[in-house]
């Protein structure tokens, strides 16, 4: 795995979602430095710190290792992930309705 690729993603990720270092630290109950060292590539990161990094930053396992996972689909799912977490309750609420109608349309 390319330590200093996951950590670049999840250095974008942090500042994508306006958080510090010490902020997602916080969060994910681990130590400032520590996070800075995955973030450099110098660390990687254990599977429970991995999972709450996740989840604190709103993305999916596969954006983070999407160079071990290159499967297209698992991309593709990945965007829409990405533009689901980013959408407001409303907007939820109109993609959901046009994804069934899309599919549903696809059905005849």
């Amino acid at each position: 795995m390319d330590k200093k690729l996951l950590g670049r993603k999840i250095n974008i990720a942090r500042k994508d979602r306006g958080l510090t270092s010490e902020k997602l630290s916080e969060l994910c109950s681990i130590n400032a430095t520590y996070l800075r060292q995955i973030e450099s590539g110098a660390k990687t990161p254990s599977l429970p710190v991995f999972v709450s990094l996740c989840r604190e930053l709103r993305v999916s396992p596969s954006y983070l290792l999407a160079e071990i996972l290159p499967d297209p689909e698992i991309q593709e799912m990945d965007a829409l992930l990405q533009l689901w977490g980013s959408a407001t309750p409303k907007q939820l609420k109109l993609i959901n309705s046009m994804i069934r109608s899309v599919l549903d349309s696809m059905e005849d």
